[in-house]
């Protein structure tokens, strides 16, 4: 008889009583209690059992589920004596950061406390009996709602040291998707307040803390170091390229094939493969996405799970806003192709708007792309990257095509009349689509400064020109006669037309309409010779169309020369 798939149930405790579905994890606690590292931090995507694996571990070691040896009977941490000796041998504090969001910091900042809060609750048996003094005990008066960061920030220690004194020994910490309200902060806007804030809390708790045995914290990123972690010398941060717990998290390809056999799915291993396998975790491969894995198994029907329990938000704002460059390599991915490029895994969030090389990082680190080769020179070299799999190519389509979705046109129109020389549907089209969806795209934070309109409307036209991918070769910024061109089209087949763009923002002051605009910006191309690098590769000038864009709010004009 199959087993009960509960879905969301991320309670170790719950589905093992209830016998529900479950690959065993508990592996993992031996890897990581003989590793002995002081404080791990541990990255994964979301939705990969983090969770589950941080409540399997509280209910192993944790004095308060001494009586939950028989959860683990059967499982592979159960067969060796030296762990069944010290199962519920630990006093252990587990709090998770996974719903601690928010519009503002003071919103962020009151999550993190009513958590904090909630532990305080929980453990305020420790006040009876003689193992505590009353300064000890006044601790838990002293944390309240209203207290102060230096007191909040040593909560945690505090209440380290109460429990080892009254269980007469070190203290587990258990931080559960520690980077929730970092990502929170980036996207609404309160990134210093709330980093202060927390690497108070992160260095009393895990670096001058005596009363800790061991920390170990899940989260999706691993945040830049002088962010929050500028004092913990004494952290082992395990990412997703890591060796490390490589089969913890995520399931393997032959406990995917196990659970397809139990469930009667085992004919549709390789469709289940297409459309979840893909994530890579060090050297190890075939890493399935644990969601959308038990997902089919409770429906029998493949669809876009993981991607869709969340809002991708974050993701879609870097892609959208970003570097023109980043949209191109998107079109390659979407098409199939890999990209290479450098990775820095300690995510500097403050630079995503501006650093392409942040984000392949970030999109890296939350599942979303695989490495399928890495250079030999470890940390700070370059991979090869690819779209993870098909659930995720699905998503990526759907978010491209989602930014249009208020339009009346259809997302490929441009093109058609692009490359059949009818400038005035260009016009036609670019000025409905922007009437209809400019408002939907953020132009940047600082609109003040001169060249955000300007790089607004140019990745938003070149967001239409992608799908030329695998017939032009596109190029952005790039220098060619006395200056840098905005978009250049070479054709693979000679035979096409080539195409140079340059953009021009309206300045009221001095031009005196979009038209003068426009052919300002035809200007440029031929003062500048933008032309010369497609000459010198043999395409006739004949062959070579040159167009100005001139932007004003949401109105375009478009005009076109043969210079």
């Amino acid at each position: 008889m199959k087993p009960v798939v509960s879905i969301g149930n991320q309670n170790f405790k719950s589905i093992r009583e209830n016998h529900n579905f479950y690959v065993d994890k508990t592996a993992f606690i031996r890897e990581w209690w003989e590793n002995q590292d002081t404080v791990t931090l541990i990255t994964r995507p979301r939705r990969f059992g983090k969770t589950l694996n941080m409540s399997m571990v509280e209910h192993f070691f944790s004095i308060q589920s001494k009586e939950d040896g028989k959860l683990f009977e059967g499982l592979e941490i159960w067969t060796e004596e030296k762990y069944r000796k010290i199962q519920g041998q630990y006093p252990v504090i587990f709090l998770s950061f996974a719903s601690v969001k928010g519009d503002t910091y003071a919103e962020v900042r009151e999550g993190i406390i009513q958590t904090i809060l909630d532990l305080y609750a929980k453990y305020d048996y420790l006040r009876q009996g003689d193992a505590l003094n009353e300064k000890e005990k006044a601790y838990f008066d002293y944390v309240n709602a209203d207290m102060s960061n230096t007191i909040a920030a040593m909560a945690l220690r505090r209440l380290s040291l109460c429990m080892n004194l009254y269980y007469g020994k070190k203290v587990l910490i258990l931080l559960d998707e520690y980077d929730t309200p970092l990502q929170e902060a980036y996207i609404k806007g309160y990134w210093n307040e709330l980093t202060s804030f927390m690497s108070g809390l992160f260095n009393y708790t895990f670096k001058t803390n005596p009363y800790m045995e061991r920390g170990l914290l899940t989260g999706i990123t691993r945040v830049r170091k002088e962010s929050i972690f500028s004092d913990l010398n004494n952290l082992e941060i395990v990412t997703t390229t890591s060796g490390k717990y490589s089969t913890s998290f995520g399931f393997t390809e032959d406990e995917v094939a196990s659970a397809l056999q139990l469930f009667g799915l085992q004919e549709k291993q390789s469709e289940v493969k297409k459309w979840y396998d893909g994530f890579h975790f060090g050297t190890q491969t075939d890493i399935y996405n644990p969601w959308s894995i038990t997902k089919y198994l409770d429906t029998g029907k493949f669809d876009s799970y993981w991607v869709n329990t969340s809002s991708n938000s974050l993701i879609g704002k870097l892609i959208q806003e970003g570097a023109p460059d980043i949209k191109i390599a998107m079109e390659d991915l979407l098409d199939g192709k890999s990209m290479e490029t450098v990775i820095d895994e300690e995510i500097v969030f403050e630079q995503l708007e501006n650093n392409s090389i942040a984000v392949w990082s970030l999109l890296l680190a939350s599942g979303y792309l695989k490495v399928d080769k890495a250079s030999a020179d470890g940390a700070g070299g370059k991979y090869v990257l690819s779209l993870t799999n098909y659930e995720v190519k699905n998503m990526f389509r759907r978010m491209i095509q989602g930014w249009f979705g208020k339009a009346t046109v259809k997302y490929n129109d441009f093109i058609k009349a692009l490359l059949s020389d009818d400038v005035d549907y260009m016009n036609q089209y670019v000025n409905q689509v922007a009437m209809q969806t400019f408002s939907y795209f953020d132009a940047g934070k600082t609109p003040g400064e001169p060249e955000e309109p300007e790089r607004f409307y140019h990745g938003f036209i070149l967001g239409l020109m992608v799908e030329l991918a695998d017939q032009y070769r596109i190029t952005s910024n790039r220098e060619s006669g006395l200056g840098r061109y905005d978009i250049m089209l070479e054709p693979l087949d000679k035979g096409r037309l080539a195409y140079v763009i340059e953009f021009k923002v309206h300045k009221a002051g001095r031009e005196k309409d979009l038209k003068e605009t426009a052919n300002n910006a035809l200007r440029q191309i031929r003062e500048r010779n933008y032309d010369v690098e497609l000459l010198a590769r043999g395409i006739e000038k004949s062959r070579i169309r040159y167009l100005g864009f001139a932007f004003a709010g949401k109105t375009v004009l478009i005009e076109q020369t043969l210079l």
